[in-house]
């Protein structure tokens, strides 16, 4: 079986420098808010291009933090409204939940699988405060074109780059496109701990500020609480692992694209529609999905061949139970996308006789 993602093979490329990380770790005693977080910090945020990096407990409390940040800065205020795809992983939806926000969604493009810019002005309204789009799959949003629109509402604009780690648009990486941005840093990441993490992106000295205060209880200095916070930090041992592979990053994406490129020119099914980019560096490939009417034939078929695939994702967030309230709302374009869509094999230790082979099942499909 080829695995969707060896993360066995991925971190055994790690082991002799991640059990040495460890060891350093476990002998200093200091395991929460030390060096290695401070190491780590400083070098995502030089990475991104950012004046700051705070690292937190995971992804989604990365965005939940940023938007709590802002309300406590008096940006933003409960009840308003953040404009956010409707197709995307439902964790950047529950964010403007937790924070007592509404969220607004709007219809992707269906080529890009990113927020449908040409949408966001129909939305907007005297209550709309913020947006918050997602890099879906590793592809960079036109940000030139949703800051023009930002710009002239007023509206603060939160990355979610939680799958676009060294994703660029127009030379600048994502987690500097925005006023602040939201990595997770989940195994299965791109740039991926070997537990949860997570971190937050900005060049504004307040959020960052208040950001440390929050993931903190709330307290700049020990048993003094300035506000209510959470206990949210990512910890040493992640830390330190995450500085190790980041710098295998770029070296890893150069491969993830080199793949994404054999299956953009190679797989040639009229049955199969790939996705669209640009030869650049806009696309980091976290994910390569492709689409059929027949996604689930084709996932089983694939599956017998010997291939692992994952669907990404296959309930979209306005027909989840959890957000009962929009169950009645149709988002078609949405729908569509989560019923065709099928996630195939990339990672930078797919070898070539495996993506040779995935290919040639692709292209020998016939419903």
């Amino acid at each position: 079986m080829i695995k969707f993602l060896d993360l066995q093979k991925i971190n055994a490329q790690y082991k002799e420098e991640l059990v040495n990380i460890s060891n350093q770790i476990i002998n200093s005693g200091w395991y929460i808010l030390g060096e290695s977080v401070k190491k780590f910090e400083q070098q995502f945020a030089d990475y991104c291009g950012t004046k700051y990096c705070i690292g937190v407990a995971n992804g989604l409390d990365a965005l939940v933090l940023i938007l709590r940040a802002y309300i406590e800065l008096g940006r933003l205020k409960k009840g308003d409204e953040v404009l956010v795809p409707a197709n995307t992983y439902i964790a950047t939806i529950l964010a403007i939940s937790e924070n007592g926000l509404t969220p607004i969604l709007v219809e992707p493009d269906e080529i890009t699988f990113n927020i449908d810019l040409s949408q966001i002005e129909k939305v907007i309204s005297s209550q709309t405060k913020a947006i918050i789009p997602v890099h879906l799959y590793g592809q960079a949003v036109d940000m030139t074109t949703l800051g023009q629109i930002a710009s002239k509402y007023d509206l603060l604009v939160i990355e979610d780059a939680a799958q676009a780690h060294g994703a660029c648009h127009e030379g600048k990486r994502c987690g500097n496109l925005g006023d602040a941005a939201g990595f997770s840093f989940y195994p299965g990441k791109n740039l991926g701990a070997l537990g949860d993490g997570g971190a937050i992106t900005t060049n504004d000295t307040a959020l960052a500020h208040m950001v440390r205060v929050l993931r903190n209880y709330g307290s700049k200095e020990k048993y003094h609480n300035q506000v209510i916070g959470y206990n949210s930090r990512l910890d040493e041992l992640q830390a330190g692992f995450l500085s190790i592979k980041l710098s295998s990053l770029d070296k890893d994406t150069s491969q993830r694209r080199k793949i994404a490129k054999r299956y953009s020119t190679e797989i040639k099914n009229p049955l199969i529609s790939l996705p669209m980019w640009k030869d650049d560096d806009s696309h980091v490939f976290h994910l390569y999905v492709i689409k059929t009417q027949n996604r689930n034939h084709l996932q089983e078929y694939l599956n017998k061949k010997g291939i692992q695939t994952v669907i990404h994702y296959p309930i979209p967030p306005h027909k989840q139970q959890a957000y009962a309230k929009w169950n009645n709302l149709s988002y078609p374009v949405t729908e569509k996308i989560h019923q065709e869509v099928l996630s195939i094999p990339i990672s930078p230790v797919l070898d070539n006789q495996d993506v040779t082979k995935i290919i040639e099942a692709i292209n020998a499909y016939n419903g």
